[in-house]
């Protein structure tokens, strides 16, 4: 073969490699961007890959407990001399008892915790009236101590009967232990504790638990959570959990009480293999809430390329998904379709971490922490009542501009929220309503750019929407400075007394959680830093919790 005919059929060969590779290349590229744009999926999709069912793995794994606490309330040996008593009745909360035992005349309960310094014991009435058969749930021990229960019977004929009881508890768990909590100030007559309130840290991962004015541990789970601890009818808990403490997921969501007991159990799938029920991408991700039905609304990923953008709602009887809200298709496309991808391969163009219920007028109220932006939607109907965002309205599409509020002189931009919450719910007109939420101030993508990283501030604002503004009325956390800003999670809740409990949840970049409890003139009144960087279980959110409350009763004897 010639030389120059060798040369031919190189550059040949050569040509054909580069053409072949150059639609490799254009495939890739047109694959990669159509991926980037792909569509959002059907409700049918969305259920599928969510998988949600109701179980009872739990209960089944307390039954022989339960029907032990059953037998002792039909055993008239048990009295009040001599009751019958369980440290950690189920096993998960190790700070907590049950009692029993019987009078021969009716009485009613209550018992008293004895805390170690002024306004730290726990009282609590057995709710229920006066009965002959007691089932007292003891909360708000304290751990590795021997714990002086003090009961108090009392009557229909005004007799008070009482009994001490010691009560001894083991150590907290190595990643409760290791969250240090040092309180710099706790004024403990203006802070809204009352005689049975603990402070319930909600935690970004490992065992929530729940903290006196002293700072003490009184209250915590062997079940690992993540994010979500809502409050329930009938004194429960929601609590998202997990199979076993070595799974990275987290697909398991439980009604409980603070004795531990289970009463409703719902698990979640992927769409994908796993031994332990699916991966992360698809389990509730920030926020559940309590609809008027007892259905659970839920922030979750709906098992695409695009994630925490979707909600869900969950039939409490069937488990089953019985209504889909897409934001993708809710919002402009521009939002979401172009958003850059993140490490982890997915979209997070939006990132929901707060629902909350409008009773007013059957609506919810989001946060979007990547769009910097709040909005109100009906819920019956899915159509948006108003936005509030830093983006500028000439860049939103025209059918938008009409839902935008407009703020007031003063009036901030949020940037990377959390914890929105409605402040009159059901007590007012849904045209005039007050919220409060935690500014991070940090400008993702629509957020103020001057103050950005600045501060981190607990914010309420006014919204009227026949006019259609926005305006703040109070804020606490800029004279803080950038000491307390915090570049993600964080809360504020409004307590009955007026004060607020705001939670600078990934201090100094993730060192620390600092809780700070303010009157509404800005006053501190309890200030706590909890150090835990070292188990990452950061203070995702802070409740102010009564431990329990007026609508709890535990029967052994009723699921």
């Amino acid at each position: 073969m010639t030389s120059k005919r060798k040369q031919l059929i190189l550059a040949v060969l050569t040509s054909i490699v580069l053409i072949v590779g150059g639609l490799t290349w254009f495939q890739i590229e047109r694959s990669s961007k159509a991926s980037a744009n792909q569509a959002p999926l059907t409700e049918a999709q969305i259920k599928k890959n969510l998988a949600t069912k109701k179980v009872n793995t739990r209960a089944t794994q307390q039954k022989a407990a339960t029907v032990t606490y059953q037998k002792a309330t039909a055993n008239s040996a048990y009295t009040l001399a001599r009751p019958y008593v369980k440290v950690n009745p189920y096993g998960t909360s190790p700070l907590t008892a049950l009692v029993i035992f019987k009078t021969s005349q009716a009485a009613k309960v209550s018992y008293t915790v004895v805390g170690k310094s002024a306004k730290t014991s726990i009282t609590n009435t057995v709710n229920g009236g006066y009965q002959k058969t007691h089932q007292v749930p003891v909360v708000g021990l304290y751990a590795n101590t021997t714990n002086t229960v003090k009961l108090t019977v009392t009557l229909k004929n005004g007799e008070v009967l009482k009994k001490t009881l010691q009560l001894k508890t083991g150590a907290l768990p190595t990643y409760v232990k290791n969250a240090t909590v040092t309180v710099s100030k706790a004024d403990k007559t203006k802070m809204s504790i009352g005689q049975n309130k603990l402070t319930m840290i909600d935690r970004t991962t490992k065992q929530p638990f729940a903290i006196d004015a002293d700072g003490n541990v009184r209250w915590y789970s062997t079940n690992y959570s993540q994010h979500t601890i809502e409050q329930w009818t009938g004194g429960h808990f929601m609590m998202l959990t997990k199979k076993k403490q070595s799974s990275d997921v987290y697909n398991d969501l439980i009604e409980t009480d603070y004795l531990g007991r289970v009463y409703q159990e719902y698990t979640f799938g992927s769409g994908a293999s796993s031994t332990d029920g699916g991966t992360e991408t698809t389990v509730i991700h920030h926020d559940l809430i309590e609809l008027p039905n007892h259905n659970l609304l839920a922030t979750v990923s709906d098992g695409s390329k695009y994630k925490e953008d979707t909600m869900v709602e969950i039939s409490h009887q069937t488990g089953k998904i019985v209504k889909v809200i897409d934001l993708k298709k809710l919002l402009p496309k521009s939002m979401w379709a172009a958003y850059e991808k993140g490490a982890d391969g997915k979209i997070d163009w939006f990132h929901q971490n707060s629902i909350e219920y409008d009773k007013n007028d059957n609506s919810i109220l989001i946060s979007g922490r990547n769009q910097d932006m709040i909005m109100k939607i009906d819920y019956a109907t899915k159509k948006i009542k108003w936005i509030y965002s830093g983006k500028k309205k000439s860049s939103w599409p025209k059918a938008y501009r009409k839902y935008l509020l407009t703020p007031t002189s003063g009036t901030t931009i949020t940037g990377g929220q959390h914890g929105l919450t409605l402040l009159n719910n059901g007590s007012s007109s849904a045209s005039s309503e007050n919220i409060m939420l935690y500014d991070n101030n940090i400008a993702v993508t629509n957020g103020d750019k001057s103050t950005s990283g600045k501060y981190s501030q607990a914010v309420k604002y006014h919204i009227d929407t026949t006019k259609m503004t926005i305006d703040q009325t109070w804020a606490y956390g800029k004279a803080l400075g950038k000491a307390n800003f915090t570049s993600i999670i964080g809360y504020a809740e409004e307590q009955s007394n007026g004060n607020v409990l705001i939670d600078f949840g990934m201090k100094n970049n993730g060192q620390e959680s600092n809780l700070i409890e303010v009157d509404q003139a800005g006053n501190q009144v309890f200030n706590a830093t909890i150090k835990n960087a070292s188990s990452k279980a950061y203070a995702y959110r802070a409740y102010r919790i009564a431990f329990y409350n007026n609508n709890y009763q535990f029967n052994a004897n009723k699921d």
